[in-house]
């Protein structure tokens, strides 16, 4: 088991998104399915706006659970998913080996349903020596009470729990850092609700918006 209470860096970590399906997100009872959909797209975006590895893993895509979300695959443009069989992503070959040739050992993992394709990659990956933080805002499981018990459980064998706006605070840390700034601003003022209002209130306010300018009558009018 790896636990540590050292922040993360964006130099430090992969993200692993498991089963981002729409057949899946029918089941899921344990939050609001548009706001599971908009935390997996922040989580996303975050991974890209910190330059940081994700592999993205499906199944059952021509069966059950239907192709990656649509606006994940958008946002998401080069990632190829990798299908798999096991539903335990971490005893697929390409989906450890993926993870593996990224040479990070912090794992921070969402994705669908909590109770099996977020719970069992997870416990394997601890088993490992993985450092691994779940980003519980960004699962969906299929009843209030399963998702709660399936985070005890992780929580219980060491994996962190976090949430998709800690993970990118934890990251960016100071506004000040400019070369992150303007990326993990948007992600924010798109997906973090009240947060993401008042950072963008606060903007206008500091450095209101430039009026348009209205045209000049036409010579001779």
């Amino acid at each position: 088991m790896t636990t540590s209470t050292s922040l993360l860096t964006p130099q430090d970590c992969c993200v692993l998104l498991v089963d981002p399906q729409p057949g899946l997100a029918f089941a899921v009872q344990s939050t609001d399915r548009q706001l599971l959909l908009n935390n997996l797209l922040a989580l996303g975006r975050t991974a890209s706006a910190f330059s940081i590895p994700l592999i993205l893993s499906t199944s059952a895509t021509k069966v059950y659970s239907g192709p990656t979300f649509a606006v994940l695959r958008q946002a998401l443009p080069d990632i190829e998913p990798i299908d798999r069989r096991s539903m335990n992503a971490w005893e697929d070959d390409a989906v450890r080996s993926a993870v593996q040739a990224t040479g990070r050992k912090t794992i921070i993992l969402a994705g669908l349903l909590t109770e099996a394709c977020v719970s069992f990659p997870a416990l394997s990956a601890v088993r490992d020596g993985y450092r691994v933080l779940c980003v519980a805002d960004a699962c969906g499981g299929a009843t209030v009470e399963s998702h709660r018990l399936s985070l005890d459980r992780l929580r219980d064998a060491g994996v962190e729990m976090t949430s998709w706006l800690q993970f990118l605070l934890e990251l960016q840390r100071d506004w000040t850092r400019h070369e992150t700034y303007d990326a993990a601003r948007a992600i924010v003022e798109a997906h973090a609700g009240g947060y993401g209002i008042g950072l963008s209130y606060a903007r206008d306010m500091i450095k209101p918006p430039t009026p348009a300018a209205t045209p000049s009558p036409a010579s001779g009018a």
